[in-house]
């Protein structure tokens, strides 16, 4: 009877491209891990174990001083208008650059149905700046800008617009691309100038992804501003890499609870904005 129903249990057909991808997958991994040099075990060490429980230690309890509250309720303040500030100059570059990518809004097209060599030759540039400026991370860039222009939140500011321009940009066009071009090759066919097309062709049928998008953009942005404050572009991470510095753990844990709570904040921020375009 035992054998019977054995014989009678459904049987994965697909088992031996399952177990051939997962042995392509070990092998693809294996190097990598090596190469990355990945040793967990380390965590468990006596050493690490018995430093990690001194540093962690040192948290308890968080600091909570009126002056050092104070500082911190600034230092957070300057990184929301850092990322704030970032993404609004971002959007002020990557808007005429998407104008410049999408297929969709190209006016040379109109009649022939095909893009002009000029055109597409000014989309291909358009479309290597763009990469060029999110392929460099922003904190890189604000490694480079602290240089030029000092510490200071400008570094941040700057190097946020920078790479989030080439993000936006990019996802902009794809976005536009996907969406229905009826509404759009009808105004651009009746004379109507490219932005108005964008405006009132392409932009209502995708407005609520383009919006959803710019808001985790922005959720993205003021996670950055806090690591880029820690090459000094200023604002929650520059504070926090002073405590680090100082192994002050009491005022670590204080910014860092009020770092959750940015990005805690932010995301009920984007939740309502989403609930609205629904």
């Amino acid at each position: 009877m035992l054998t019977a129903s054995k014989s009678l249990m459904p049987r994965d057909p697909a088992w031996r491209g399952r177990l051939i991808t997962a042995a392509v997958m070990v092998i693809v991994l294996w190097p990598m891990l090596v190469q990355a040099e990945f040793k967990p075990w380390i965590l468990w060490d006596a050493q690490s174990l018995e430093a990690t429980w001194n540093f962690l230690s040192s948290f308890v309890p968080p600091a909570h001083s009126a002056e050092f509250l104070q500082l911190v309720l600034v230092s957070s303040w300057e990184t929301i208008a850092m990322a704030t500030a970032g993404m609004a100059l971002a959007m002020l570059g990557a808007i005429p650059l998407t104008l410049l990518v999408t297929e969709q809004l190209s006016v040379s097209r109109i009649g022939t149905g095909k893009v002009s060599p000029l055109a597409a030759t000014l989309r291909h540039g358009v479309r290597a700046l763009l990469v060029l400026l999110r392929s460099v991370p922003e904190l890189v860039w604000a490694l480079l800008l602290v240089r030029i222009v000092g510490l200071g939140p400008t570094a941040g500011v700057i190097a946020i617009a920078l790479t989030y321009c080439g993000m936006l940009g990019k996802v902009y066009a794809e976005i536009l691309e996907s969406s229905d071009a009826s509404a759009c090759n009808a105004l651009l066919n009746n004379g109507s100038p490219r932005l108005a097309a964008l405006l009132y062709g392409a932009l209502p049928e995708s407005a609520a992804e383009l919006v959803s998008y710019t808001i985790y953009r922005w959720e993205c942005a003021i996670r950055g501003s806090v690591v880029m404050g820690f090459v000094g572009a200023g604002g929650l991470g520059q504070r926090m890499d002073e405590s680090m510095k100082m192994m002050a753990g009491s005022e670590l844990a204080t910014m860092l609870m009020v770092f959750v709570l940015l990005v805690a904040g932010a995301d009920a921020v984007s939740a309502m904005l989403r609930r609205r375009l629904a």
